[in-house]
């Protein structure tokens, strides 16, 4: 799980909100067209690309926003943008396995949700070469949560961190190689966009861009 910053919230979002008035308020089932694309876009692009949970390359149509606390919470206000990400995951078919914000649901716990918005969830978890992820410490209650209410385990998931691990592999990598593709894997692109699984190659292969 890499770690967000959140940014500004679009002024074309602002500038929708702002329109509120006696007779209109607004609500999260009236945003839509241009508005809503705009605030997944900025959504997006704050990520670098990738989902807010498993760091998945995101899609404009096989992705949603998520609201981290969810919109069920009387206390949660559907329209704030700090509480808003984005997630890997639309339009689920037949067969494919829910993982990240649609298994999420509607589920929340402050204790055992780790946060992609808390600096320290880069530290919470561990993977290892075939792709598998677990908690950095076996005693990581929230970060063994975490994991299972997200579907992070999920064999889908693992084969797609073990594929982006593959060419980290090849034999014929020397040490300037390596630093140098460990180095450029680990940065945004001219797109603004961080390659897929990006902790998952920082935890096993970081030590390369620093050396």
């Amino acid at each position: 799980m890499k770690f967000i910053v959140k940014q500004e919230e679009p002024k074309a979002f602002i500038d929708w909100k702002a329109m509120a008035n006696a007779d209109w308020q607004p609500t999260y089932h009236d945003l839509r067209g241009n508005v809503k694309k705009t605030v997944k876009e900025a959504l997006i692009a704050e990520q670098g690309g990738l989902c807010c949970y498993c760091e998945r390359r995101l899609s404009d149509n096989d992705s949603h926003i998520e609201h981290f606390r969810p919109q069920s919470d009387p206390v949660v206000d559907p329209l704030d943008f700090t509480n808003m990400l984005c997630s890997c995951q639309y339009q689920l078919k037949k067969g494919i396995p829910r993982h990240c914000g649609n298994l999420k649901d509607n589920w929340f716990d402050d204790a055992l949700l780790i946060s992609p918005l808390d600096p320290s969830c880069e530290s919470r978890f561990a993977f290892t070469g075939d792709g598998k992820i677990s908690p950095e410490l076996s005693t990581d209650i929230a970060a063994s949560e975490t994991i299972t209410r997200l579907g992070l385990d999920i064999p889908k998931l693992d084969a797609l961190r073990a594929s982006a691990i593959e060419p980290f592999l090849e034999d014929s990598l020397t040490q300037d190689d390596m630093r140098r593709f460990v180095s450029g894997y680990l940065q945004k692109d001219r797109n603004g966009l961080y390659g897929e699984f990006w902790m998952t190659i920082r935890y096993l292969f970081g030590g390369y861009a620093t050396a």
